[in-house]
């Protein structure tokens, strides 16, 4: 049985102001031609469908046509809520697309939905565990003793009555220790939200969500499949991808990956203003993808984005790399403050801030400033 395991879609979502519903169009599409091609036994989505709880309609409508295509093209979908979805709004209609073979989770309540596939070795069992907290378990099972994510994890899966005889496969999404984070996932402080891989033990695999990096945890087959687009630049060194899962005879898996090539890719730019805008000039990269400049400038340089999206029309950020931002200095030195004039006050405070004093220029610029001020006021 081949299953094609994705997650996190975050349907919907911004990336530094800029819309990415084009670029999310253009990769499910992407994903619906590889499944043409690979012609899987089942789709796996391990929740974050949506980037917000009340999505767009731009994002329901994607989600929407996804579906369809996947249904017209009789794959089942096995899908979960995560953390950024509300299960009540994506639990909506379940029941009555169930009969198109789509499985949505709908809100737990104790009882976790149980699909049932065949193939030539016999039955496969794949849980749908949505996106669970302490509290909603503790609340149904108030005599199990719950008093972390790991416990009610450990909790919602005995109630399972998991036959490990079986082959059976788990969708969850939660973060399990030692999972490496990127920029675009949310943080709980001290790590309270960790799941401890042990859990997991009765599945022979486990389609994780909720982390934006490919990865195993533990075993080969306690796996994040990552995001099929990057969503930070943290992740501008990701190979984005399908994990392509294969269940033979029970205890029998091999795991793949089958590339997926965005829309826009996401780069990082480094060097003097100058030196950003010759490279544009002459090419170098693709100057429509997703751009994060890093300017090494000692002056901050006026107006930079504007000018720099000239070329790079897509350019994201701007931020800079030199000696004012490597080292912050603290302003406390105020003796003889009464005694000094004010162009050596300002003087000191530059200094401090930028890490390097005025030029003659700037002293002189500052000088006629401060003269025009006190001709003002006389």
């Amino acid at each position: 049985m081949k299953l094609f395991h994705l997650s996190d879609l975050h349907l919907g979502k911004r990336l530094n102001e800029f819309s990415l519903t084009e670029d999310q169009e253009y990769i499910l599409k992407e994903i619906l031609t590889i499944c043409d091609r690979e012609k899987p036994d089942g789709v796996i989505v391990a929740g974050d469908i949506y980037d917000r709880s009340v999505p767009s309609e731009d994002a329901m409508t994607l989600w929407d046509d996804f579906l369809i295509s996947l249904a017209k093209k009789g794959i089942p979908v096995y899908a979960i809520s995560g953390n950024h979805d509300s299960a009540v709004r994506f639990s909506d209609h379940g029941r009555l697309v169930d009969a198109a073979g789509i499985h949505l989770a709908p809100v737990y309540d104790g009882s976790i939905v149980c699909c049932r596939a065949e193939d030539e070795f016999g039955p496969v069992n794949i849980y749908l565990l949505p996106f669970i907290k302490p509290a909603a378990v503790r609340s149904i099972f108030p005599d199990d003793e719950i008093n972390d994510h790991t416990d009610a994890c450990r909790v919602a899966i005995e109630h399972m009555n998991v036959d490990v005889s079986m082959r059976n496969v788990l969708i969850a999404h939660q973060f399990v220790t030692g999972a490496a984070r990127c920029d675009s996932e949310e943080v709980v402080v001290g790590g309270l939200d960790n799941v401890d891989a042990s859990v997991f033990d009765p599945f022979d695999y486990v389609a994780l969500g909720h982390i934006h990096g490919k990865q195993s945890i533990g075993r080969e087959t306690v796996r994040y499949c990552g995001t099929p687009l990057k969503y930070s630049f943290s992740e501008k060194d990701h190979v984005k991808s399908i994990t392509v899962v294969e269940l033979k005879e029970k205890g029998d898996i091999t795991i793949d990956e089958i590339p997926l090539t965005p829309m826009h890719e996401l780069r990082e730019i480094r060097g003097t203003f100058e030196e950003i805008l010759e490279k544009g000039r002459g090419d170098e990269g693709d100057v429509n993808d997703y751009i994060h400049v890093i300017l090494t400038d000692e002056n901050d340089v006026i107006d930079a984005v504007s000018k720099l999206r000239i070329i790079y029309p897509n350019l994201m950020s701007l931020t800079y790399d030199n000696k004012r931002t490597r080292e912050q200095r603290v302003i406390s030195d105020v003796k003889d403050i009464e005694r000094k004039s004010p162009i050596d006050i300002f003087g000191e405070f530059y200094e401090k801030q930028n890490n390097q004093p005025m030029s003659d220029e700037q002293r002189d610029f500052i000088q006629e400033c401060i003269e025009s001020v006190w001709r003002a006021g006389v």
